[in-house]
């Protein structure tokens, strides 16, 4: 019986890496009529109208008690001034996202790189470290992690040492049933990662090596994780993100067609080594 050969991968989603044709990837797609119309957007900062690129005084602007005195003179702004001022203003609603521990400060990070990046993937070694101690530390029976160890130890021929390679599909499929990397508990919530992933688009884990010997093994799994950092059309028109000012902020600067700044992929990878018995299960 065949071997297989490493690398392997032993779980793809269906949903491929780098799809830019996705709806979340798309940005200059809407008018103000319909951003307005079709999606409610009407106030969406405290301190410019996108639509008519005016800077609001306190006077105008809706939390004020003050407002809205249509005689108050209010200051023209050129575009990229007021998507500067935008994109000051999402950074500072961010910290109800992210306001405690090591990841707090990626979403401004990933902001800065919508608002100057051009659309280029984005990387840190932050995320690859938040992705590492996500699989390591979800002990779950649907965690992927375990999920892969249950299938190696079931599949491994442990007379013969090795893997054979028609018994890779039991993995893969272990996999399939469990749980993905993403983070959407309560601590991601206030960490910033919620805010800056979330759930993640596609996922690839490569079995790189494999080591059998006297009825144990050690094998080394790589994660590739991807997601988009992007708003879509059914995301805007769901309460948990239309509620939040900053969501709002978000999608008019990515989907307005005067704005049209270009989301981006989020690009994560963890490397974990794992080892086990054949008497573990």
């Amino acid at each position: 019986m065949e071997s297989v050969s490493l690398p392997f991968v032993i779980y793809e989603t269906e949903r491929k890496m780098n799809d830019y044709r996705s709806d979340d990837m798309c940005f200059g797609d809407l008018t103000e009529k319909q951003l307005k119309e079709n999606f409610q957007l009407w106030n969406i900062s405290e301190r410019v109208d996108p639509y008519k690129l005016e800077e609001k005084s306190s006077f105008n602007r809706p939390q004020s008690p003050f407002c809205c005195n249509s005689l108050i003179k209010t200051n023209s702004l050129f575009r990229k001034a007021c998507a500067d001022i935008m994109f000051n203003e999402m950074r500072s609603l961010s910290h109800a996202f992210s306001f405690l521990g090591t990841y707090k400060n990626i979403i401004n990070k990933m902001l800065n790189h919508m608002q100057y990046g051009t659309g280029k993937p984005f990387t840190d070694g932050l995320l690859d470290m938040a992705l590492k101690e996500q699989i390591s530390y979800d002990n779950s029976d649907s965690g992927s992690l375990r999920r892969i160890k249950r299938g190696l130890i079931k599949s491994i021929d442990w007379d013969k040492n090795y893997l054979p390679k028609n018994k890779t599909e039991e993995i893969t499929t272990l996999i399939s049933k469990g749980r993905l990397p993403k983070f959407d508990t309560w601590h991601d919530n206030i960490n910033g990662m919620g805010v800056s992933v979330h759930d993640t688009w596609a996922t690839k884990i490569i079995l790189r090596d494999l080591t059998v010997s006297n009825n144990s093994f050690r094998a080394q799994i790589h994660y590739n994780v991807q997601d988009h950092f992007g708003l879509d059309k059914n995301d805007i028109r769901k309460q948990k993100f239309f509620q939040f000012q900053f969501f709002r902020l978000w999608f008019l600067l990515q989907h307005h067609h005067q704005f049209a700044f270009r989301p981006f992929m989020t690009n994560m990878e963890a490397e974990i080594f794992i080892s086990g018995s054949k008497y573990d299960i």
